[in-house]
């Protein structure tokens, strides 16, 4: 049976680099499909999101709308509270046997700080994306557990669009076209 991504974030907004990224994790891991799951308020990162759910979910539809087997949930919006990742997986494992949970090396670095890590663990294979450069790599309990891919290192950060639209610079080939009429049309980030 294949397995059934699980992709959470802020994703405000949703850019390339999660796209590619997503994609290879679908291709290298033989996956079913990709579910995003924007989260309401990260507990990690308080008082940062700068769009509305509303937004970053219209905008990551906007942005796999043409890829059947990349899909969107409101699941950790509609709790209206901080999102645990745990939560997200006892929630999904209601529907889906065999899940994957993509995140970045940066959050691994912290997982043993998240809610119930251990049962994160037993809910879902954790996939973590690595990159080439090592130098930010710090020992972590729960290394044998986890599956590491050598991701594509694709320097696009959300917080660097933000601010580039602030600064009325451009961010063509940081998100998608579609993605960045809707930023436009809708005024985000400080236009």
């Amino acid at each position: 049976m294949k397995g059934i991504g699980i992709f959470g974030g802020t994703f405000d907004p949703i850019h390339l680099g999660h796209l590619i990224c997503a994609q290879y994790v679908f291709e290298t891991r033989e996956l079913e499909k990709i579910i995003f799951v924007p989260c309401n308020k990260s507990p990690h990162k308080k008082d940062i999101i700068s769009a509305n759910s509303n937004n970053r979910i219209e905008m990551i539809k906007l942005s796999i709308s043409e890829i059947p087997y990349f899909v969107c949930s409101d699941f950790e919006i509609k709790q209206d509270d901080i999102s645990y990742t745990v939560d997200t997986l006892i929630h999904f494992k209601k529907k889906y046997e065999n899940l994957e949970l993509i995140i970045g090396e940066d959050n691994f670095n912290t997982f043993n700080s998240w809610k119930d890590p251990n049962k994160i663990i037993e809910l879902a294979k954790v996939i973590v994306l690595k990159r080439d450069r090592r130098e930010n790599h710090q020992e972590n309990i729960y290394e044998k557990s986890v599956v590491y891919l050598d991701s594509p290192n694709i320097e696009i950060s959300a917080t660097n669009i933000r601010n580039r639209i602030k600064n009325k610079q451009s961010i063509n080939f940081l998100v998608p076209e579609k993605v960045q009429n809707y930023i436009y049309d809708n005024n985000l980030y400080g236009i």
